[in-house]
């Protein structure tokens, strides 16, 4: 059942009961792509999937990425009340949720961050700027290929028609005007001289085959945290928890047990 949170501000779907578990979801797609590892999930934590400001019914953000990073922030302040939380952040939900961090030092107790990093190589950046450029001249329907490629190798994207409909239709739902902000935002984003201020445990992901933000990005992002581990999946590429949600899941038993063993 969806609610409200942030001053009626952000939606968000809850499911199940325990400690509060939020996912945060990529930019190229919805909260959607958590789909198929909520049920799993949701056995032992309240899991919490909200839409991103900007995204499905929640409202947009004026600012840059540590204006969303605030608002996500009562989000999760309000989700996990006197509680504890663990942040999932897919892509652009992962920037956003150690922006976050880093703003909020207590927000969580624990951070999963997955397919992101703290900044962009040249090359990274200005694929940002020709998804940005390219959409407002002609559209979103003119980057649908390259969106679906950063987000699955070709391969896969045969193999599952189906899938690959659903993701271009949801991708296609973006507000335009939300997207090429946040193709902006992680054009000019560099995090690397704040990632010693988040204390807390963290674990890095990425999909081995991930060409949006590809395993480098994330070997420098764990190498600059305090206490930060990283797992490369296998066979994966920007969106592993709807690739391969079992390898996914294995992935991030462990850390999300120990982190309330450990509590």
């Amino acid at each position: 059942m969806d609610r409200l949170f942030a001053n009626g501000k952000v939606n968000a779907a809850q499911f199940g009961n325990g400690p509060v578990l939020f996912l945060l979801h990529s930019l190229l797609s919805d909260r959607a792509s958590f789909d198929a590892v909520v049920p799993r999930l949701s056995q032992s934590f309240r899991v919490i999937v909200p839409e991103l400001p900007g995204f499905g019914q929640s409202e947009a953000v004026g600012g840059g990425l540590a204006d969303i990073a605030d608002r996500m922030a009562e989000v999760v302040k309000e989700g996990a009340g006197a509680g504890e939380a663990i942040v999932l952040g897919n892509g652009y939900g992962g920037f956003v949720a150690l922006q976050m961090a880093i703003r909020h030092p207590d927000i969580a107790t624990r951070l999963i961050l997955a397919d992101c990093g703290a900044a962009f190589s040249e090359p990274g950046r200005e694929a940002f700027r020709n998804m940005a450029a390219a959409s407002r001249a002609k559209g979103l329907s003119a980057i649908t290929d390259v969106a679906m490629r950063r987000l699955f190798a070709p391969e896969f994207q045969a193999q599952h028609p189906d899938l690959m409909r659903d993701r271009r239709e949801a991708f296609l739902r973006t507000d335009p005007e939300v997207f090429r902000a946040a193709c902006d935002a992680l054009a000019e984003l560099d995090l690397r001289p704040q990632l010693g201020q988040v204390k807390v445990p963290v674990l890095v992901l990425v999909g081995e085959h991930d060409e949006a933000t590809p395993p480098p990005m994330s070997r420098e992002l764990a190498a600059g945290l305090p206490q930060a581990r990283l797992t490369i999946i296998p066979g994966c590429a920007h969106v592993p928890q709807l690739q391969s949600p079992g390898i996914f899941l294995d992935a991030i038993g462990d850390f999300m047990t120990a982190s309330y063993a450990a509590s």
